[in-house]
């Protein structure tokens, strides 16, 4: 059975941005893309992503979001300049205050993706059958189980039930 994804999809100013739960896809069409960034598309796989940069939007200036991945060569701004640079770098989307709010959603949902692809994988040992039988050993010694519990157990364990 194949799991369907909730895919996220904002539009910002000069470009969207999706998020299917695995790939974050930048979009840029039309005129504001091609004079500044160049139109196409950009799919960023969640692992490649290393961080993301946000700024908020304000009563006057834009916003935006920049994903970070390794190799990447990010335009650092001086001070009041930084919007201005994210208009020009390829990993970034420009949003206004209204826009805002969505994009704090898609935030939260590769925020969430990045933490999840970064945790620890707790590996299962494989148990074996003599294993299985020293600990219903151990549960009859100590009166955890009857008797007969224990010969169900390991009759079930050998294959005989």
């Amino acid at each position: 059975m194949r799991r369907e994804r909730h895919v996220i999809e904002v539009k910002g100013h000069g470009g969207q941005v999706q998020f299917d739960g695995q790939y974050v896809t930048i979009t840029r069409k039309g005129f504001l893309a091609r004079s500044v960034v160049g139109k196409g598309e950009k799919r960023l796989h969640i692992s490649n992503i290393t961080a993301i940069q946000w700024k908020p939007a304000g009563a006057v200036v834009n916003g935006f979001i920049q994903f970070t991945v390794p190799g990447g060569n990010e335009l650092r701004s001086s001070f009041g300049n930084q919007t201005n640079a994210a208009m020009k770098d390829e990993n970034s989307v420009v949003f206004t205050k209204a826009q805002m709010p969505e994009f704090e959603k898609l935030r939260a949902a590769i925020d969430a993706a990045i933490a999840q692809q970064h945790a620890p994988q707790v590996a299962q040992q494989p148990v074996s059958m003599a294993d299985e039988l020293a600990k219903l050993g151990t549960l009859l010694q100590q009166g955890l189980l009857t008797q007969q519990e224990f010969d169900e157990q390991k009759a079930r364990l050998l294959g005989r039930q």
